[in-house]
């Protein structure tokens, strides 16, 4: 693909393929910085992957937090996808799901029906404690994560690396395949 038929601030990665810009936001009363395990955990898988982290955010569990730095995120024009790790439980407090309903365009079940079933073969029926989910928001992959380091690297490595670029070439990220 030629540099002048890209879109956006969007760049080959090392490996000579679209390197999507990804935000990668923590939801954690306890967590930040060096002991986000999980969110780190998302950025490094990501930039192995040959994707960019254009932005690294924490916010405490509350509806209107999570939803002001995922709105923060999306209307960047370096962010193609955003991965929020933690509320996605059945806690009281995991609410990210609730917080991030009203910016989701559409849903893609999907996404958390395999997540689910790739989950299940780890943890057997507590998977279906986990409400991970995934969906279009202000034309951009809107990926929500449970909070442990497995269950991150089991959806990165497994469900989102593989289908990031195609997901966001068919949003529109990135010009169509020639």
């Amino acid at each position: 693909m030629r540099p002048a038929a890209r879109r956006g601030a969007h760049a080959p990665s090392a490996r000579g393929l679209l390197a999507v810009g990804c935000a990668v936001v923590t939801v954690s009363d306890t967590r930040r910085g060096a002991a986000d395990l999980s969110g780190n955990l998302a950025a490094r898988l990501l930039e192995r992957g040959g994707h960019r982290v254009a932005v690294r955010a924490w916010v405490k569990d509350e509806p209107a937090a999570i939803r002001r730095a995922v709105r923060g995120a999306l209307v960047r024009r370096d962010v193609d996808a955003v991965l929020v790790t933690g509320g996605t439980g059945m806690a009281p407090r995991d609410r990210t799901p609730e917080a991030l309903a009203p910016l989701v365009e559409r849903w893609m079940p999907g996404f958390g029906e395999l997540y689910r079933a790739l989950s299940f073969e780890q943890v057997g029926a507590a998977a279906w404690f986990s409400r991970a989910a995934a969906g279009v928001a202000r034309g951009r992959l809107l990926i929500m994560l449970p909070g442990s380091t497995r269950a991150v690297e089991l959806a990165v490595r497994h469900l989102i690396l593989p289908e990031l670029v195609h997901a966001a070439r068919t949003l529109g990220r990135f010009p169509p395949e020639e």
